[in-house]
């Protein structure tokens, strides 16, 4: 077996609307195509002993064991090793389900599609998969050690790509309130919401985080300066930064026992508590110094009591833990040293940030505070008897919380709430130590250590004891407040033909209303009447480039069939779901072999839309119309007649469509009529010569009517959008030589040829056709071309593209030649290999008053040489 190819998806996609994260592994079975796995000596027994926990894999019997009943009744291997990608990722502590395999028109090649949490495992355990399974068809097992390493490298790989703990419970939040979310591409920043309705975050820090507040909570002197002039309750304490000022500040702060930390430290480090001995104190103040960004060291008085940490957002208090450092509990019987290995094997302690708790790390500074409290590690520990390993209560460093949220005192709430306030941050974590925190500071001696930006959440969201705190919600309070939009109003257009025409046109209408429109096209992304980047952009990147912008308050977004397929699609959810035709085009590429397939594909974008929102559907498309079965939202119809059966349904049942009436474009709602213009006052229609046109024009302002734009907004944007060469480039741009006009038109495909015949044949004079396709196209596909270009010109003259795609030279014009000839055989025609000498020749050829129609590879180079004949 080998894989040919594999992609990842990371939205909604043709497999699946719902699971958005999907692997698709293009596998070749080879020679055990022709095997199922009952036919496989010894497979069924190798892989249950190997992965025995397939037996909660159901599968289609939709019962538990429901995959092993289908492996031992034989299935193929592609199925086989879906489940198996499943399972390993599973193992390694990433939950996951979904999955289907496929077979392809190669034989022997299926697509094995299963669902990810994190890229790169996802990937790694497609390949881990085929080789355990290959390994037990070879040799009847799969090394328990080379399992081990698998799951261990896809724990890392997930360790790796997993997010912080604060930002997760904010992430987790935001994922059940709909609201979107994506990363950015430095500092591990987070996207919250698109477009102008976008908050950011790094961690617990928001873009409403001020710098000053941020600066001073860093400068620990500062904080207690500006909050002991509020008249909070501060520790006694002075900055030093030589070792020779040390002795003469101990005695500033009134002796021992006293606290040592760097000046501008954070997360516990360098810290030194409780020093009750001048040996101690150099030996903190070089610990201190170390850590320290700059020379200088706090020297404060020691307050004994219990560190607690109070969280505040957007200046109420949210949460409140009390932390104990990292410890061991004796039990009569074990040493320190099993007690701390029994500890660090509880399931909830990890490593670093990556689970509730930290495993607590044996190093020289929890021997030290080891000896200090008289104890080595082979000490045995009285029943209950405690013994700390580190002196500070970070999480970090292996200490546990409790919940104390509904315990604080209102009197220390108020305080703490002021506190904040002086310094001027909108999230913040209280370091507060006092004997007990139900009780106000002043009373037992208390005091605010320090203030802290950027807080971790980790022990309220995940507290060792107590009641869990969602603080993500209070987060998301602050930045999106009931009632505020997190989302951007999306489009999303796709079909076959006239996407970047309807593209344009609808952000044209749009843009009427004033508000910053970005969107993306096969020739660039825009952002208003700006080129951001000029290219193919119909892709899931591309579409991100609008959402990612703060000043975008509307997305238009032309969704191809390739995006579609190669990624998914780069959001959740549109508000608008645009399907303008499916149409025999790029079959045989991507597994995507018929219409309906291709129609399935198209459909992506229609299911993808909001159930709150509108689908606009071409109703005289069958296989556009019957998208409406697949779809949540409403619907919103497109025909070029009132008499359209589908329409007609419709619009009886109250719906909402817009159709060719009378030679105007006109709005339906039950029964509601409403001309929007003449067709023939439009330039898009060309003068409503263009019927294809006039559909996208429907299609438009169908978009534009049910986001609510004002009609005579749309009626303005349809009057004012002109389809020239410079905004719509290769789209139905009409050229006046003055003896004869000249239409270039990037129609590629049979679909795109019959919608600029619309045209064509409207055309009262001579007609001179430069014609080609694509080299990746279908024979049948080359053959309709010529078919349909012999109905369409009194001349044709037949080009290739400079990029043959993989065929030779000549053969694509032979292939559109048999078809001329099929329609007639007598038909006026030429091949002329070269675009550009095609395009001469065509010039030469035409009559007075005639009209010459170009489908070109290069649209700029065609459109510089007809302006070239203009001047």
């Amino acid at each position: 077996m080998r894989i040919l190819k594999t992609l990842t998806l990371r939205g909604p996609n043709y497999w699946s609307i719902r699971h958005k994260k999907l692997v698709v592994m293009r596998l070749d079975l080879e020679e055990l195509d022709e095997h199922y796995s009952n036919e496989i000596p010894g497979f069924y027994d190798g892989l249950v002993q190997i992965l025995p926990t397939l037996i909660e894999h159901y599968c289609s019997p939709g019962h538990r064991g429901g995959f092993l009943s289908r492996l031992r009744e034989g299935t193929l291997m592609g199925h086989i090793i879906e489940h198996v990608a499943l399972e390993l990722q599973e193992l390694a502590g990433m939950p996951v389900g979904f999955g289907r395999t496929r077979e392809t028109a190669d034989p022997g090649v299926y697509n094995v599609v299963y669902e990810y949490l994190d890229e790169q495992a996802g990937r790694y355990a497609g390949r881990a998969a085929l080789r355990l399974c290959q390994s037990i068809v070879e040799t009847g097992t799969y090394p328990a050690a080379e399992l081990e390493q698998d799951l261990a490298d896809l724990r890392e790989l997930w360790a790796n790509a997993a997010l912080g703990p604060s930002t997760e419970t904010i992430i987790k939040e935001a994922e059940a309130r709909r609201i979107p979310w994506l990363h950015l591409s430095a500092r591990a920043t987070i996207q919250l919401g698109y477009g102008v309705r976008q908050r950011r975050m790094q961690a617990t820090l928001t873009d409403a985080s001020g710098i000053l507040g941020v600066e001073l909570a860093c400068d620990k002197e500062g904080t207690k300066t500006m909050l002991r002039d509020a008249g909070i309750p501060v520790p006694r304490g002075t900055v030093i930064q030589y070792l020779d000022e040390l002795e003469d500040a101990i005695e500033d702060v009134g002796g021992y026992p006293i606290v040592i930390k760097p000046l501008d430290g954070n997360h516990g480090r360098g810290i030194t508590i409780n020093i009750d001995n001048w040996q101690d104190a150099e030996i903190a103040y070089d610990h201190a110094s170390e850590a320290a960004k700059t020379r200088s060291v706090i020297i404060e008085r020691y307050y004994r009591g219990s560190d607690h940490r109070v969280l505040v957002v957007n200046g109420k208090v949210v949460a409140v833990a009390e932390r104990i450092p990292a410890h061991v509990i004796g039990d009569g019987r074990a040493t320190i040293g099993e007690l701390i290995d029994a500890t660090n094997r509880d399931p909830r302690r990890g490593h670093g940030h990556d689970n509730v708790l930290t495993k607590i790390t044996l190093d020289d500074k929890a021997i030290a505070v080891l000896e200090r409290q008289g104890y080595r590690l082979d000490t045995v520990l009285r029943e209950g008897e405690r013994a700390f390993l580190r002196a500070t209560a970070n999480l970090s460093t292996g200490g546990i919380a409790i919940d104390r949220t509904d315990d604080i005192h209102p009197e220390n709430i108020w305080i703490a709430q002021r506190a904040v306030q002086a310094i001027g941050l909108d999230i913040a974590g209280l370091d507060v130590v006092t004997p007990d925190i139900t009780r106000p500071l002043r009373e037992m001696d208390g005091v605010i250590v320090e203030v802290n930006a950027a807080p971790g959440f980790r022990m309220h969201a995940a507290p060792s004891e107590g009641l869990p705190r969602n603080v993500g919600a209070a987060v998301l309070d602050m930045l999106f407040p009931p009632d505020t939009p997190t989302r951007i109003p999306i489009i999303s257009i796709t079909g076959t033909n006239g996407k970047t025409t309807t593209t344009r046109l609808t952000a044209h209408l749009f843009r009427q209303t004033q508000k910053v429109v970005g969107y993306t096209t096969t020739d660039g992304i825009y952002i208003n009447e700006y080129l951001v980047e000029k290219g193919d952009t119909t892709g899931p990147q591309s579409a991100q480039v609008i959402l990612k912008d703060p000043s975008v308050e509307i997305a238009v977004l032309e969704t191809a069939r390739g995006g579609i397929l190669r990624s998914g699609i780069a959001f959740e959810n549109c508000d608008v779901g645009v399907v303008l035709n499916v149409a025999a085009d790029h079959l045989g590429l991507g597994d995507i072999n018929t219409i309906e397939q291709m129609a399935s594909v198209k459909s992506v974008v229609a299911e993808n839309a909001d159930p709150d929102g509108h689908v606009v559907l071409n109703a005289d498309d069958p296989l556009v119309a019957k998208m409406a079965e697949r779809v949540q939202a409403k619907i919103a119809y497109f025909a070029m007649s009132r008499d359209n059966a589908v329409i007609q349904e419709h619009i009886r049942r109250g719906g909402i469509a817009a159709i060719y009436e009378d030679g105007y474009l006109t709005l339906l709602e039950g029964d509601f009529t409403l001309q929007l213009e003449a067709a023939k006052k439009l330039p898009v229609t060309l003068g409503g010569l263009a019927p294809f046109m006039i559909a996208n024009a429907l299609a438009a302002s169908l978009c534009a009517f049910v986001q609510g734009v004002d009609i005579e907004l749309i009626r303005q944007g349809l009057r004012t959008f002109n389809p020239s060469s410079d905004q719509t480039p290769g789209r139905m741009n009409l050229f006046d030589l003055g003896q004869h006009h000249v239409l270039i038109d990037y129609a590629h495909n049979p679909a795109g040829y019959e919608a600029m015949g619309g045209f064509v044949q409207n055309w009262e004079g001579d007609r001179v056709g430069v014609v080609g396709g694509p080299g990746d196209r279908r024979d049948e596909d080359l053959i309709e071309l010529g078919r349909i270009a012999a109905k369409l010109f009194h001349y044709i003259i037949i080009k290739e593209d400079e990029d043959r795609r993989g065929r030779e030279r000549g053969e694509v014009a032979d292939l559109i030649a048999k078809g001329v000839v099929q329609v007639d055989p007598d038909a006026r025609y030429e091949i002329q290999l070269d675009e550009r000498q095609a395009i001469e020749l065509s010039l030469s050829k035409v009559k007075d008053g005639g009209l010459v129609a170009i489908t070109p590879e290069s649209v700029g180079v065609a459109i510089d040489l007809i302006k070239s004949r203009q001047a």
